[in-house]
């Protein structure tokens, strides 16, 4: 196959150049390339590097009433995805042993459209379990500083993660962190919005994240802080690294889209964890190095009540990430390729994804920048159809996504590369 007059955008730069696929590897990127097999004529449209989501919530075995991993990972697809990492928690049982894993693991294999890791979790009494799911192929543990709203998921105190950290750190892996101090979080004075944003406040992140540096410092081990919500957070990952300890973080659409005022008009649509800040944390976010949905869905019902603090606590919004950074015109495209694809590739040592040159496997977003649209509750592949992102101005129509130089429809298991 060869993609034919469209413009490539990497995170190096863009240029019009043609794309030659053999098997479910390009073997050449350049200009008139020859090739006898199928031609797909990209002119006038570009071609990213297929995207990858690594923070979702599936649910798949449990949950699936909320989300399974046909609609999910078919909604990723429809935004130009074509890998995605799952989160260890929401699906039953948790992925905290070698006995969930593999349930999980066949699940994936049965249903998923598109390549596919797993995260392991990392909670109190599962030390022994480490080593037996990196030997698996998890891509890395993910632990919360504080509860994560599933019993079956209990937070790490600082005994477990300290050892957990060590042991991690001696097995090559990486640990993922929910970063709110339990200290800090206040019990809601109210029933409203207002009340559950006021009962977890900026410096509850903080707290959080300077204690997981501390013991990354300490014990070696790579650290990554997922849905960074604060300017202050950022600043101490980016302090940190530039210190030389390895730690980097993320950040999500809804972070970079909305403030603590949008919650009253969202509902419980907005509500998640930690939540909308205020404008200047929001306009830090854009310089995070990476930009994931964490889509974590639920039914319509867990959305409504009267008391805001009893309502599910998560976003649905894999499908629409990349058409909502192109629509906000803070990032160039180039940028754009590489929080979504291509940095994400590199943290986690995902080989052969993430970027458009010769022996990486064929993932490709072919899209058509010219319109502007909306995101719409009839358009979205969840399995529970809704999203706090509804009406939010959108850029980029998907022309094709080829995963592995095929079609969306047989996903692949990921293991880590090795360091």
């Amino acid at each position: 196959m060869i993609i034919r007059g469209g413009t490539v955008v990497t995170a190096r730069g863009v240029e019009k150049v043609d794309i030659a696929i053999a098997g479910d590897q390009i073997t050449a990127v350049g200009l008139n390339l020859a090739d006898d097999g199928e031609e797909i004529d990209a002119s006038g449209l570009h071609v990213f590097p297929g995207g990858i989501d690594s923070h979702v919530h599936f649910n798949e075995p449990g949950r699936t009433e909320w989300e399974d991993i046909a609609h999910g990972s078919a909604a990723l697809a429809a935004g130009g995805y074509t890998s995605f990492v799952d989160m260890p928690l929401n699906n039953l049982p948790v992925t905290t042993d070698v006995t969930a894993f593999d349930l999980k693991l066949e699940a994936m294999k049965r249903s998923s459209k598109v390549d596919f890791g797993l995260w392991g979790g990392l909670v109190p009494g599962n030390l022994d379990q480490l080593e037996p799911l990196v030997r698996r192929g998890v891509m890395g543990f993910k632990a919360f500083m504080c509860p994560s709203g599933i019993d079956e998921f209990p937070a790490s105190d600082s005994v477990t993660l300290r050892k957990g950290m060590e042991r991690i750190s001696d097995l090559g892996s990486i640990l993922l962190v929910h970063a709110e101090d339990p200290a800090s979080i206040l019990e809601p004075t109210g029933t409203r919005a207002v009340d559950f944003i006021r009962s977890r406040p900026p410096a509850a992140e903080r707290a959080a994240i300077a204690q997981a540096i501390e013991l990354a410092e300490v014990t070696g081990c790579r650290l990554h802080v997922v849905h960074v919500s604060t300017a202050e957070g950022a600043r101490l990952i980016r302090e940190a690294h530039e210190r030389g300890i390895d730690v980097s973080g993320e950040t999500c659409p809804h972070y970079l889209l909305y403030v603590e005022d949008d919650v009253e008009r969202l509902g419980g649509l907005g509500k998640c964890a930690p939540p909308f800040r205020n404008a200047a944390d929001r306009d830090a976010m854009w310089d995070m190095p990476m930009v994931v949905s964490d889509h974590s869905p639920s039914s319509i019902e867990l959305k409504r009540g009267e008391d805001f603090n009893k309502l599910w606590g998560g976003i649905s919004g894999c499908q629409s990430t990349r058409q909502l950074l192109l629509a906000q015109d803070q990032l160039d495209v180039a940028n754009i390729a590489a929080v979504t694809a291509t940095n994400i590739a590199q943290r986690f040592r995902l080989g052969g994804k993430g970027d458009i040159a010769t022996e990486y496997d064929a993932d490709l977003w072919i899209v058509d920048l010219s319109g502007d649209d909306v995101v719409r509750r009839e358009d979205l592949r969840y399995r529970n159809p809704f999203s706090a992102h509804e009406g939010q101005r959108i850029r980029g129509r998907t022309v094709k996504t080829l995963v592995r130089g095929g079609e969306p429809g047989s996903g692949r298991f990921i293991r880590p590369a090795a360091r």
